[in-house]
């Protein structure tokens, strides 16, 4: 079937919006008609390490849609449920059958490299194959073919076009707050980025009545968001030391923090500014390699700890999350913008920014 896609065909060259060919479901395959997309900083990483030869790429890995067609193996899952996509896993091995897809042993082979893990092409163009596999979706298109672990069932009376995100950027923030750091009433919480995943992880961390939440963004519209989200302090990092700042706020330091810049000198930072027996953890890309004073870290007993998706299984946490979205504790629509498909680079130019927190593409 002929569908529309945001190809990718170089990291310095913007998206073309072109006409595909998507072929049909496989027998363990669903296929969705996309109501909207996400756009998350990890496709812009993404982009910029798939050189022109390697030919044109399709990515988005935040779709919501409704399946029009189900594969003959497929159970659970009907034409005209309204989903919302995520992540890939085998549900197999160890990870997995422990209820942790995030850390799947296949995550790799089923998320990153654009293809089927078979090599095979789920779309094409003039006959030639486009790589458009991304986490196992690819949402930059009409149209995607997905596995049934792709896909969580919701309530149609839900609109989509908000929903889009939670396959992603605020399961990530929310998930490294209520599945990780799990911070308690009387905790002190800073997160370092006020985007998409920030702004998710400070209302999560609002949504279990913490007693300090402390947002940290260079970007005055940001700042000025989290606090109407629920930040009780906003720092610019840009105006004085914001480690100094936080250790005199907080008595001492944090007891819990989030980093979702991926910037060496904020992890660092981040870490300093933690008190006694505090916990970082990481889901910012960027970062490779960052000093650490070690010293600091034994001697206050300080945890660091990384999380992917926010170490969740989309299966169980997106109904919860919805469920806090339907009792006003987890506001999430306030942070999205929408744009129509065809803007789809304004909108990556207003998310890198930071004018947008969370563009959502509306097909």
């Amino acid at each position: 079937m002929k569908i529309l896609g945001a190809v990718s065909r170089g990291p310095d060259l913007p998206f073309s919006v072109e006409e595909l060919e998507l072929h049909g479901p496989r027998p363990d395959e669903v296929l969705v008609r996309l109501v909207a997309s996400g756009v998350c900083h990890t496709d812009a990483v993404i982009k910029s390490m798939f050189p022109a030869e390697a030919g044109p790429v399709l990515l988005g890995h935040e779709g919501s849609g409704i399946v029009q067609e189900v594969g003959s193996d497929v159970t659970g899952i009907a034409a005209g449920d309204h989903v919302v996509l995520s992540f890939s896993s085998c549900g197999a091995c160890g990870p997995c059958q422990a209820q942790s897809p995030a850390y799947c042993l296949s995550f790799s082979a089923l998320n990153l490299p654009a293809i089927r893990p078979d090599g095979s092409a789920k779309i094409t163009r003039s006959g030639a194959p486009v790589l458009a596999s991304f986490f196992g979706q690819s949402s930059f298109a009409t149209h995607v073919l997905v596995s049934p672990r792709n896909v969580i069932v919701v309530d149609p009376d839900l609109d989509l076009v908000t929903l889009a995100p939670l396959g992603c950027g605020i399961q990530t923030g929310a998930g490294a707050v209520l599945n990780l750091l799990k911070p308690h009433p009387d905790s002190t919480f800073v997160v370092f980025g006020a985007g998409g995943v920030g702004l998710s992880a400070l209302m999560a961390a609002k949504s279990l009545g913490v007693a300090t939440i402390v947002a940290v963004d260079p970007v005055e519209s940001r700042r000025e968001l989290a606090t109407k989200l629920g930040a009780d302090v906003v720092l610019d990092p840009t105006a004085g030391n914001v480690v100094e700042e936080l250790l005199e706020l907080t008595g001492g330091g944090a007891t819990h923090a989030l980093d979702t810049s991926g910037i060496p000198a904020v992890i660092a930072g981040a870490v300093k500014a933690l008190g006694t027996r505090g916990a970082l953890v990481v889901v910012g890309l960027g970062a490779t390699d960052v000093t650490i004073d070690v010293q600091d870290l034994l001697a206050k007993g300080k945890s660091i700890r990384g999380c992917i998706e926010g170490d969740s299984d989309p299966q169980h946490f997106i109904p919860k999350l919805l469920d806090l979205y339907r009792h006003g504790q987890l506001p999430f629509d306030q942070i999205v913008t929408r744009y129509p498909f065809e803007q789809i680079n304004e909108a990556v130019v207003d998310a890198a920014s930071g004018r947008t927190v969370k563009p959502v593409l509306v097909y």
